[in-house]
């Protein structure tokens, strides 16, 4: 996991996979500067080095994530992405809704790996991008159970004990907590990141949603934010919408 022990990894080999848009420099350069942000464990490296080759190759042919990120992602994605663990650190069971390129899941199951009773949902719709999580699981090793279907109905029957749900670019925060609420009125947190835009999203939000929430300052960018949801109910009538991935 996340911690000092990881301090001073970035003299490790990163993978060389990569897509041909993105050099190999670019991407050590990116890599050295996200561990600066989020170090780890070697190990955890090594899981994320596996990841990131992975993620690279898929994307030549799968749009998982912004050709304009790919330079920046180890900044833009995996520190993101692994920021979130210091938000809820004792947490074991997370969900990740609408999780894409697994993001921000994956690099948090790589980070949870050698922790006893870890394990972390990936919820995702598009039949393409489940493959690839249960290619990047296989590949990793992490504790990731894949589930390819809407956040609508793995909301309806989810697995018990789950602490955390994430969920990142996946729909507007009302919409998204509309998909979150079954999971956060059990008593899970929600760890939502954002953009400049979060104050607007959650002016919105609180014309459905009577919504206990702090607002963290993102550690990869200056204008994000990360809503930490504690308390969720609807005000009157059903939940307003739902996320799709």
């Amino acid at each position: 996991m996340s911690g000092q022990e990881g301090r001073g990894r970035s003299d490790v080999r990163p993978a060389v996979s990569r897509s041909p848009s993105t050099s190999a420099a670019e991407l050590a350069e990116d890599r050295a500067r996200a561990l600066a942000l989020t170090p780890v464990s070697r190990e955890t490296l090594d899981r994320l080095d596996r990841y990131v080759a992975l993620l690279l190759d898929w994307q030549r042919h799968v749009n998982l994530v912004a050709p304009s990120t790919e330079p920046v992602l180890w900044t833009r994605h995996i520190a993101d992405s692994l920021q979130l663990l210091a938000l809820a650190p004792e947490a074991r069971v997370w969900a990740d809704l609408g999780s894409g390129a697994g993001l921000p899941g994956l690099p948090i199951a790589c980070a949870l790996a050698g922790t006893q009773g870890a394990r972390v949902y990936l919820v995702e719709s598009s039949a393409k991008k489940a493959a690839f999580l249960r290619e990047a699981a296989q590949a990793t090793g992490a504790p990731v159970i894949v589930h390819a279907m809407r956040i609508a109905d793995f909301a309806k029957a989810p697995p018990t004990n789950i602490e955390v749900v994430t969920a990142r670019a996946v729909a507007p925060l009302s919409d998204l907590l509309a998909g979150a609420y079954p999971l956060l009125k059990s008593g899970a947190i929600g760890l939502f990141p954002k953009g400049q835009g979060v104050d607007a999203e959650l002016t919105e939000a609180a014309k459905y949603w009577r919504v206990e929430a702090t607002l963290v300052p993102s550690r990869t960018d200056p204008k994000a934010r990360v809503v930490v949801v504690r308390g969720l109910a609807p005000i009157g009538g059903p939940a307003r919408g739902s996320a799709k991935p």
